[in-house]
Parts: C-alpha cells; structure tokens; sequence
C-alpha cells in the first residue's frame, strides 16, 4: 500500500459566503466532475496564510438545494479529488439543552443518523467495504476547534450528540422530546451522510454545530421572530469565517498522518475479495481507494 497522505490541504464545508474572508488568495471557483455525478457547487481553492484550502458552498451559492438534495457522495469526492485531507463541517443547529443557548458552537463527537433517503457509502455490489464509525470525528482536528474556539471567545461547548434528521421539515414536539430523552444535544439535518463518507475517503473530518435557536421543545421557542433567527445566522457567519482564519495554521502544522487513524481507514476495510472485485466499480471507486489499492 501507498503511504497515506502527508501534506495537509483543508476543506471547507459550510455556507455559501464562508469562503468570503480577509487574507484568502489566489482564488479560484474549479469545476470538478466526479464519478458520482456533480458536487454542490464548484470548489472555490486558495492559500490562506500559505496554507492551501478548499471551500465547499454545502447547498450551493445563494443556497439553491435542499439538505434531500445534495450530493453527498460527488462533495467529499470532489473534496477528495481536490486533495483535500483534513474537513472542518460547518452548519447551523437546533439545540436539545438550555445551557446551549444560540450563538454557541457545539463540537460535536457523536451523531444518530435518522436520515432515510442519502446514499450513504462509496461503496456498491462488486467492492464491498466497512469502515469504523465508533469515533465518527477526527479528536485531533477536536481539540484544534476548541482551541480556536477558545482563543476567540466564541461560547463552546466540545463533546455532544448531533442528530440528524432528513429534513427538510423540523421537528414536531414529540420529535423533540424524543431526541432530548435519547440525550441529544444538538439537531441539523446535513452532517450525515457526510460524516460517513468523510470516513470512507480516509479525510479527517470534524464538525462545528452553530446554535441558531431551541428547537420546539423549548416553553419559549414560539417568542423567537425570524428577524431574531436571521440575525442570529449572520452572527453566527461572522464567528466562523473567524474561527477559520484561525483554525487554519494550527492545521497546516500536521507533518505525518493523523494519529486518529483517520488516513488510513480503509487499510483494514475491504472485504470483498482481491479476484471477485468488478473493474467497473473499482474504475468509478478510484479517487476514493487508489490508496489502498497502489494503483
């Protein structure tokens, strides 16, 4: 096997004007086709105190396509194809916890995938793989969050369970009450698939859930305005286009593969056999397992 990638090159997902931040050069929106069809949007690449990043726009610009909608496979390819090595997922949130209250960044370690209607793996009949989902985020990546977090004043919280729900609806009360008894903290509707198959191309990945609201399990939720949501995503906004000018040097540090395991995950998940594995599919699966594969 090919060692794993040693040169980071950081990813961001997130809304459509996060890329928007002082110091970003050399900028330019690439087109990439994937064998899994488009991605979102083209990717926007640049240098940003010397370090190559890759910004994604989740739903596109100007925020055309639903959570149902996107591609979550042709994103984390096209991120991958673009060289990318280490994702920092950012979205917005509903909060389970009054101590989470909006305007607080959650960094989130665990999910529950209540979404049904994603394709939610790289991998089909003819290559069959299963990659460890036990620690769905990369801790290192974790701690440099917090860290960055912390340096900024930005209220935090590190260490919660993200639910994530199809969409594009919200919850209903009894909804809510469900996930707060199943001790969730924070609920979105766009981090998986996407956090799987970040697994499955062997990235780093690791999420910011920003608190926009309560969601409808709160005695007061029905005062919030959405003036009040609105102003609430643009203070929000603001705090993560900080927290990525910030992240981003304490990443480009990294000098050998994550120590999380994160780079070589597929080292031990393939299964199907080496004589039984269809060219066709190996062909569409290459800039996923070309890795693995020495190819």
């Amino acid at each position: 096997m090919s060692p794993p990638p040693q040169s980071p090159v950081i990813g961001i997902i997130g809304g459509s004007g996060l890329y928007e931040i002082e110091g970003l050069s050399d900028a330019q929106w690439i087109k990439i086709e994937t064998p899994f069809g488009p991605p979102s949007d083209e990717l926007l690449i640049g240098m940003l105190g010397g370090q190559k990043v890759v910004f994604l726009p989740r739903h596109g610009r100007g925020h055309i396509r639903g959570p149902s909608d996107l591609n979550f496979r042709a994103n984390i390819c096209a991120l991958k194809m673009a060289g990318v090595t280490e994702v920092l997922s950012l979205s917005a949130c509903g909060s389970f916890r009054e101590e989470l209250a909006p305007g607080t960044f959650v960094i989130v370690d665990q999910f529950i995938d209540k979404t049904y209607a994603r394709e939610k793996t790289f991998f089909e009949p003819g290559m069959v793989a299963h990659v460890s989902m036990a620690r769905p985020v990369c801790g290192r990546l974790g701690g440099h969050i917090e860290a960055a977090a912390n340096k900024l004043n930005i209220p935090n919280k590190r260490g919660a369970t993200y639910v994530v729900m199809e969409g594009p609806q919200f919850s209903s009360q009894a909804e809510s009450h469900l996930y707060r008894a199943w001790n969730c903290d924070v609920i979105g509707m766009t981090n998986m698939p996407e956090a799987k198959l970040a697994r499955e191309a062997e990235m780093c990945y690791a999420t910011v859930a920003m608190v926009t609201d309560y969601d409808c399990w709160h005695p007061d939720h029905d005062a919030v305005t959405v003036e009040q949501v609105i102003s609430m995503l643009m203070a929000n906004a603001d705090k993560a286009r900080a927290l990525v000018k910030e992240i981003v040097p304490m990443l480009a540090n990294r000098t050998q593969a994550c120590d999380r395991g994160c780079h070589t995950a597929l080292d031990t998940a393939l299964i199907t056999a080496p004589n039984a594995r269809s060219p066709d599919v190996l062909a569409k699966l290459h800039p996923i397992v070309k890795r693995v594969l020495n190819r």
